[in-house]
């Protein structure tokens, strides 16, 4: 017991070193401001990774018998319940409390994996999308593609374009794609390397269905920017990232059909780079309303914790312990007519 309490000490001090303090103090006073007394406790998870969770995301085209029983033993239960105004039967990701990581499978060549380990917050953007069979699809920022598969576990789209600007990060996203969708379907699917601010202009009125999970200045890695350099030019580049985010938005509404929807979705708490960028588009948009995504957020309270105060277009999931899920910031909108 005093061995394994000694190794818990040694872990958390090693940590706590790699914790970039520049990063740290520039959210202190950034965050203190915005959240209130909500800060303090997404801090202590924020830094603390030995209590971070991750969620196991089933495949369905993938069969593995034992899989789900094996789960059940350690813990886990379905992480989004029955309830949800949108879950379709073959979209299965489980849960539990406790801290840890299912053991992660490593990418071979012509076979399909098992599952994919995720935040469970990240999977909200998605429930939200609401695709449904037959629907022409864009994923804007696609990789490392785990969104992607998530829409696919959903519904089969008529057409699914998976776009990523970054020439590194779309071969991730290929390969993900090949490590989960088998071939009859992938050939439905393009993996485009498009600037997604021209999108719109190149494919407009185009989707039923739009993901935006925007570029952004990402809390949980920040942190733990190893090099304090690096984290000083990101710092001052992050001013930058809510007119990179605002101009991605704006292309998805004229890549987006009259009467289509679309999510815009971060993994930072901040406001500038989340509910500001969304009115942003609202007010510069006449053609766009918000869509109330609230009855979503009330079907999984009993798994993720809220920041309370937003509007009902729109969601902020704070980690907290035992609930470590998040940062996760979700809104939608749909277009209402032509540009």
């Amino acid at each position: 017991f005093f061995l394994s309490l000694k190794l818990e000490k040694k872990t958390k001090e090693k940590l706590q070193k790699q914790i970039c303090q520049v990063v740290l103090h520039h959210f202190e006073k950034q965050y203190t401001a915005e959240l209130g007394d909500a800060w303090s406790s997404v801090r202590d998870v924020l830094t603390s990774p030995w209590c971070w969770q991750h969620a196991v995301l089933l495949n369905r085209f993938s069969q593995s018998p034992g899989l789900e029983s094996s789960l059940a033993e350690q813990g886990y239960h379905p992480a989004f319940p029955a309830a949800l105004p949108y879950l379709p039967a073959a979209f299965r990701c489980y849960s539990r409390t406790a801290p840890g990581r299912f053991p992660a499978q490593k990418h071979q060549p012509g076979r399909l994996k098992d599952y994919y380990l995720l935040n469970a917050a990240s999977l909200l953007p998605v429930l939200a999308l609401e695709v449904q069979d037959g629907e022409d699809v864009l994923d804007l920022c696609a990789a490392p593609g785990g969104k992607s598969v998530a829409i696919l576990q959903c519904a089969c789209p008529g057409h699914f374009q998976c776009n990523e600007y970054d020439d590194l990060r779309s071969r991730w996203l290929e390969q993900t794609m090949e490590s989960f969708i088998p071939h009859p379907l992938i050939n439905l699917i393009t993996v485009s390397k498009l600037d997604g601010r021209q999108i719109g202009h190149l494919q407009p009125e185009f989707y039923d269905k739009i993901l935006v999970d925007a570029p952004c200045s990402n809390d949980r890695s920040w942190l733990f920017s190893a090099d304090p350099q690096q984290a000083v030019l990101r710092l001052m580049q992050r001013k930058e990232l809510s007119s990179l985010q605002f101009q991605l938005l704006r292309s998805a509404v004229k890549a987006l059909r009259p009467g289509g929807s679309l999510v815009y979705s971060t993994c930072t708490l901040s406001k500038a780079e989340n509910s500001d960028v969304i009115n942003l588009i609202l007010n510069s948009c006449s053609n766009v309303v918000p869509l109330d995504i609230s009855g979503m957020a009330r079907g999984v309270s009993q798994e993720f914790t809220f920041l309370s105060g937003t509007q009902q277009h729109e969601l902020l999931v704070l980690p907290e312990k035992g609930r470590a899920w998040g940062p996760m910031y979700v809104a939608k909108l749909k277009k209402v007519s032509s540009t």
